[in-house]
C-alpha cells in the first residue's frame, strides 16, 4: 500500500468512527428523550392515581364523620327526652348544622362518580328524614312528658331510619372499597412502570457511556497507530535521506571529485608549457576552486571521518569547518574515547551537531557557543549550548508538548533520538538556548537500527 493509500485509509477510518460516535450521541440524545418524556407521563399518572387513592380515603373519613354528627344529634335527643332539661340541648342545632356540611362535602367529593351520586342521594334523604324525627321528638318532650306509646313509635322509627342510614353507609363505603382496589392496584401498575423506566433510563445510560468509551478508545488508539506511523515514517524518511547523502557524496567524491582532480593536471602541464598564458592561470584557480566546493560539499552531507575514525573526530572537524564559515566563538570539549558507539549513535548525534549549529547560525543570533561530547559506558551525552535571544516560550511549550511550532529541524532531532531509544532535552530562556542529547551506548535492535545499520556498513 502506498504513502496516498495508508493516509486516505486511515482518514476514512477516522471519519467512519466519528459518524458512528455522532450516531450513538444523537441516538442517546433520542432515547433519553423519549425516556423522560415517558417518565414524565407516567410520573404525572401516578401522582394522579395517588390523589384518587387520597380521594376515596376523604370520602371515607367524611362519612365517618357523618356518622359521629349523626350519633352526637341522637345521644343529645335522647339525654333531653329523659331528662327534659334543655340545657343539654346546646350542641344540637350546631351538630345539626355540621351534618348539613359534611352531607354537602360528600356530594362534592361524589360528583365525578354517578354510582355515588345516587347513593349519596339516598344517605341525603335518610338524614334528613332522622334529623326530622329528632326535631319531632323534641318539639313534643317541650310540650310535656312523652307517654310509653308515643315514646314506642319513635323509637322504632328512628331504627328503622339508622338501619337504612348505615345500610347507604355501608353500600358507599363499599363502593369506595371498591375503587379504592382498583386505584391503589393502578397507582401500584404505575409506580412500577416508572421504577422501570428510570432503571431502563439509568442502564441505557451506562450503554451509550460504555459505547461512548469504546468509540472514544478506538479513536484514541487509531490516533496514536497514526501518529507512531507516521513519526516512524519520518524517522525513516530522515534515514534514506542520509544514505542518499552519503551516495551523493561519494559520487561527489569518487566521481566529480576526480574527474576536476584530472583536469587540473591536465590544466597544470599546459601551463608549464605556457607559463605567460593567462586564460590557463585562471582555468587552474577556477579549478582549484572547484576541486575545494566539491571536496566541501561532499564532506558536509556525509563526512568521511565519521565512517573512518567515528564521532569524535568528525565532530571536531566540523565544528572547526563551522566556525570557519559562520565567525562564531565555538568552544569545544570533545575528547578522544577509547571505544566508538554504534555507527546509528554516531550518526545521529552527527545529524543534530549539524542542526544545532545550523539553527545557531540562522536563528539565535548568538556569537559564540560550546559543544561537548561525552561518553560512558551506558551512555553518550552531546551538548550544544549557545548565547543568543533563545525560543519564544509559547513555541517551546507548544513543541514540547505536541512536538509542533518549531519547524522539521528540532522535530527532526528528537524523532531521530528517540528512534534510536535516545533522550532529547531542551532548554531555552532568554540568556540562550541548550540542547542536550543522551544516547545508549549500544543501539536498540529494531527496524530503524537496522536500516541504519545496513546504509553505514555499505
Amino acid at each position: 500500500m502506498s504513502l496516498s493509500e495508508s493516509l486516505n485509509a486511515r482518514r476514512v477510518v477516522s471519519m467512519s468512527s466519528r459518524k458512528q460516535a455522532r450516531l450513538a450521541f444523537v441516538s442517546a440524545l433520542i432515547l433519553l428523550l423519549a425516556c423522560g418524556v415517558a417518565a414524565s407521563v407516567t410520573v404525572v399518572r401516578f401522582l394522579h392515581a395517588d390523589t384518587w387513592v387520597s380521594h376515596s380515603y376523604d370520602v371515607q373519613l367524611t362519612l365517618g364523620d357523618l356518622q359521629s354528627a349523626l350519633s352526637v344529634v341522637a345521644r343529645t335527643r335522647t339525654s333531653y327526652l329523659n331528662s327534659g332539661d334543655q340545657s343539654v340541648l346546646a350542641p344540637y342545632d350546631a351538630t345539626k348544622s355540621q351534618a348539613h356540611q359534611i352531607l354537602a362535602h360528600i356530594r362534592d367529593l361524589t360528583r365525578d362518580n354517578p354510582v355515588q351520586q345516587a347513593l349519596c342521594a339516598q344517605l341525603e334523604d335518610n338524614v334528613l328524614r332522622r334529623l326530622e324525627l329528632q326535631d319531632a321528638a323534641i318539639e313534643m318532650r317541650k310540650s310535656g312528658p312523652l307517654d310509653e306509646a308515643t315514646q314506642l313509635r319513635l323509637s322504632r322509627e328512628n331504627v328503622a331510619a339508622s338501619a337504612e342510614f348505615m345500610d347507604a353507609v355501608q353500600k358507599m363505603d363499599s363502593e369506595e372499597e371498591r375503587l379504592l382496589g382498583q386505584r391503589k392496584q393502578l397507582s401500584g401498575n404505575l409506580f412500577q412502570s416508572a421504577l422501570f423506566i428510570v432503571l431502563a433510563m439509568f442502564a441505557l445510560a451506562i450503554l451509550l457511556l460504555w459505547i461512548h468509551f469504546r468509540l472514544l478508545s478506538t479513536e484514541l488508539a487509531q490516533r496514536e497507530r497514526a501518529e507512531e506511523n507516521s513519526r516512524r515514517l519520518s524517522v525513516r524518511v530522515l534515514q534514506f535521506q542520509d544514505e542518499e547523502r552519503r551516495k551523493f557524496s561519494r559520487e561527489l567524491h569518487d566521481s566529480l571529485g576526480q574527474l576536476l582532480a584530472l583536469a587540473k593536471m591536465h590544466t597544470a602541464v599546459l601551463r608549464d608549457k605556457n607559463p605567460q598564458d593567462e586564460l590557463l592561470k585562471e582555468i587552474d584557480e577556477l579549478l582549484t576552486q572547484s576541486v575545494t566546493e566539491t571536496r566541501t560539499i561532499s564532506h558536509l552531507l556525509h563526512p568521511p571521518l565519521l565512517d573512518e575514525v567515528g564521532l569524535a573526530s568528525a565532530a571536531r572537524w566540523y565544528v572547526e569547518g563551522f566556525a570557519k564559515r559562520s565567525g562564531i566563538e565555538l568552544t569545544t570539549d570533545i575528547p578522544d574515547e577509547p571505544g566508538r558507539p554504534p555507527r546509528p549513535t554516531e550518526l545521529v548525534l552527527f545529524r543534530v551537531l549539524q542542526e544545532s549549529l545550523t539553527n545557531i547560525h540562522r536563528h539565535s543570533k548568538s556569537l559564540r557557543a560550546e559543544v561537548s561530547l561525552h561518553s560512558s559506558p551506558s551512555n553518550v551525552i552531546l551538548q550544544v549550548r549557545d548565547y543568543g535571544k533563545g525560543i519564544p516560550r509559547e513555541m517551546l511549550r507548544n513543541f514540547l508538548s505536541a512536538g509542533t511550532g518549531v519547524g522539521v529541524g528540532l522535530a527532526g532531532m528528537r524523532e531521530r533520538v528517540r528512534e534510536q531509544g535516545g533522550r532529547f532535552d531542551i532548554h531555552s530562556d532568554k540568556t540562550g538556548t541548550t540542547i542536550t542529547v543522551t544516547m545508549p551506548a549500544v543501539a536498540p535492535k529494531d527496524a530503524g537500527s537496522e536500516i541504519a545499520s545496513a546504509a553505514s556498513a555499505d
